[in-house]
């Protein structure tokens, strides 16, 4: 999964590169390739990316109520008032 990602960031910047290229040189269709080479970015490397990072993740860790527990723990061992 990295090495996929990592070549489809490549592929998406040569995409990027080229339009910017075509932008500079007149090209009729730069904004279009350059849109498309963001569309991927947003829609597809991404959702990807989150996908590899958080796959074997325990997402109840990211919980507010966890986090409000462990500060209230944290203010009793330092004999404070929330």
């Amino acid at each position: 999964m990295k090495k996929l990602l990592f070549i489809l960031f490549i592929i998406i910047l040569s995409i990027l590169g080229y339009g910017f290229y075509l932008k500079n040189t007149g090209g009729n269709n730069a904004e279009l390739i350059i849109g498309v080479g963001v569309v991927l970015i947003a829609f597809v490397l991404m959702p990807l990316f989150i996908y590899h990072r958080y796959k074997d993740k325990d997402l109840k860790s990211f919980q507010f109520k966890n986090f409000r527990e462990e500060l209230e723990k944290f203010h009793e061992k330092e004999g404070k008032d929330i």
